[in-house]
């Protein structure tokens, strides 16, 4: 018997990755003959409502051809390779919503601020990596976070002495907000006369100069002028992004980057072969005709890369303090947030592109901003007609009372992040006030009143990790230990909740759910292999439970080594 630390090793023979063979979308056919694989001698979890539980599967090259015991058997043939899990725990393969991928794939690659604590910390993580690079070359960086200090933003005075020759631009953790060097803003030709673009602000000091920090669209007026990462660097970072996203049991990611680099990306390693875990790209929603064209000329992709969906933005983000919220911020009085583009624009773009036969989904995290979202998705849907467009609200975090019923009354899914729960929830209180905290990140009061809700991460923003996420959601303890009962506990939802905001609501979310989502027979076989079963496990463990192999297309993608 081989052991579950060891399993996968002695089967990967047939783990090489196929040439490319587009595939035309729509249902899968019955899948007959021979068995390619067995994977025997566990506890399965389908996901199918009315027959949660299996002991094997059986798989025909990329597609799931059998479950049970008993029907393995009667399929298998003399070439058919036998894995025995030893016990373990199968679920679905589990998809994240919402992956910034190119982003955070080239994060593994630069200096990383999560960790800095202090602001002495996060001065001599920049100093050290000032000092690796060459005089001219720009230093990028992701992750910081103010609020791990006490809430004082960081200043171009607290790096330009280490960083004389570097033009530095680093990301806070929830990438509405960079802070750069001096040497940055002359580059972007930035200074005290620059006015704030519509939907961005540039920060100032008591003087008017600026303090280099810069908000939401006012990010482009550095982005512009750093030069971009080479085709080659990319790929090379995503193929990294791709063994982190396996190794914790994440079989396909949607997309939501800001431009086409992600797009492009995925579409060059899929014309090299499978990527190894799959994806739905979608675009800037102001690209919308752009796409169109795209499908009309190219189709919508395969089962491994497929694009049709376009992402707007409503506002920023709550730590920026640029969230569009129905009152002001408790720690700004005269702070309402933002609204990126006006709303006769935004509803443009979204209009044009649903017309066009596109999915769309809208960042929105403020209170003001959710309504919004859900007032301008219900115009459309009434001035275009009735169709299976699944709107989309990426993140939906902190809803006033009324917005919650309107996510089922208008078919609209609510995509949001669980782990931006723990960590935002530290200090969410400050600008939010205690009274307005029951709307945050509501999972349960929209599960109860029929909503469509699913998990990811907001990679790099969080964890590439849906079993953190799942933890988050099921306890919602912070990550600084403040609220042991839960941030606002009464949103806690269960393991098998969580688990189909995973696997079955994310692929309804990108119209998979004939082919992805759960273990059914005729289906993709993705599913993922754990030690344990997250529900049978201490809540405060579940983060910790081992993904053991992620099959993808019926290929052992990712293998726990002892």
């Amino acid at each position: 018997m081989i052991t579950r630390r060891n399993f996968i090793a002695a089967a990967t023979s047939g783990a090489a990755l196929a040439g490319y063979a587009p595939r035309a979308f729509g249902g899968l056919p019955p899948t007959t003959g021979e068995l390619t694989t067995i994977y025997r001698n566990a506890r399965i979890w389908t996901g199918v409502s009315n027959a949660a539980w299996t002991d094997a599967i059986g798989v025909a090259g990329d597609r799931i051809a059998a479950l049970g015991s008993a029907d393995v058997a009667r399929r298998r043939g003399p070439r058919t390779r036998i894995i025995d899990l030893a016990g373990a725990f199968v679920v679905p393969g589990m998809t994240d919503n919402h992956t910034h991928f190119v982003i955070g794939s080239m994060m593994l690659t630069q200096v990383d601020l999560l960790s800095a604590a202090t602001p002495d910390a996060f001065k001599s993580a920049l100093a050290a990596a000032a000092q690796k690079l060459p005089a001219g070359k720009w230093l990028e960086g992701f992750g910081w976070d103010a609020e791990r200090w006490g809430g004082e933003l960081p200043t171009r005075q607290w790096i330009d002495a280490h960083t004389p020759n570097t033009p530095v631009a680093v990301t806070r953790t929830d990438g509405h907000t960079k802070l750069v060097n001096s040497l940055a803003l002359k580059l972007a030709g930035i200074d005290r006369h620059t006015p704030d673009p519509a939907g961005g602000t540039i920060l100032r000091d008591s003087a008017g100069e600026p303090t280099g920090i810069l908000r939401d669209n006012a990010l482009e007026l550095v982005e512009r002028v750093i030069p971009p990462a080479s085709d080659a660097e990319v790929d090379a970072a995503v193929k990294l992004g791709i063994a982190r996203a396996l190794s914790r049991g994440v079989t396909q990611a949607h997309g939501t980057d800001l431009d086409w680099t992600a797009h492009h990306a995925f579409r060059r390693l899929r014309a090299a072969g499978e990527p190894g875990m799959r994806f739905y790209s979608l675009v800037p929603a102001q690209d919308w005709e752009k796409l169109a064209e795209l499908i009309r000329s190219d189709g919508r992709g395969d089962d491994w890369v497929r694009w049709g969906g376009v992402k707007a933005f409503v506002d920023g983000s709550l730590g920026s303090r640029t969230a569009y919220m129905d009152a002001p911020y408790a720690d700004d009085p005269h702070n309402h947030g933002l609204v990126r583009q006006p709303a006769e624009v935004l509803k443009g773009w979204i209009a044009g592109a649903d017309a066009a036969g596109l999915q769309v989904a809208c960042h929105a995290i403020g209170t003001a901003a959710n309504e919004l979202a859900l007032d301008i998705f219900a115009e459309v849907a009434a001035r275009n007609g009735p169709r299976d467009r699944r709107f989309r609200i990426e993140h939906a975090q902190h809803l006033l009372d009324r917005s919650i019923p309107r996510f089922k009354a208008q078919q609209v899914i609510a995509s949001m992040q669980p782990y931006h729960a723990i960590d935002d929830g530290r200090w969410a209180a400050r600008p939010l006030g205690e009274n307005r905290l029951h709307g945050s990140w509501a999972f349960r009061s929209l599960l109860d009143a029929g909503a469509t809700v699913t998990f990811g991460s907001d990679w790099p923003v969080a964890p590439l990790d849906p079993l953190a996420g799942i933890q988050a959601a099921v306890l919602r303890q912070t990550t600084d230990g403040r609220y042991p009962g839960g941030f606002v506990p009464e949103q806690r939802v269960t393991v098998a909740e969580a688990l189909h905001a995973y696997t079955a609501a994310n692929a309804f979310a990108g119209f998979q759910e004939d082919r992805l989502g759960t273990i059914a027979t005729g289906k993709l076989a993705d599913f993922v292999v754990l030690a344990e079963n997250p529900a049978e496990v201490a809540p405060a463990k579940i983060a910790k439970v081992e993904v053991l192999s992620t099959i993808v297309g019926g290929v052992e993608r990712f293998t726990r080594t002892a």
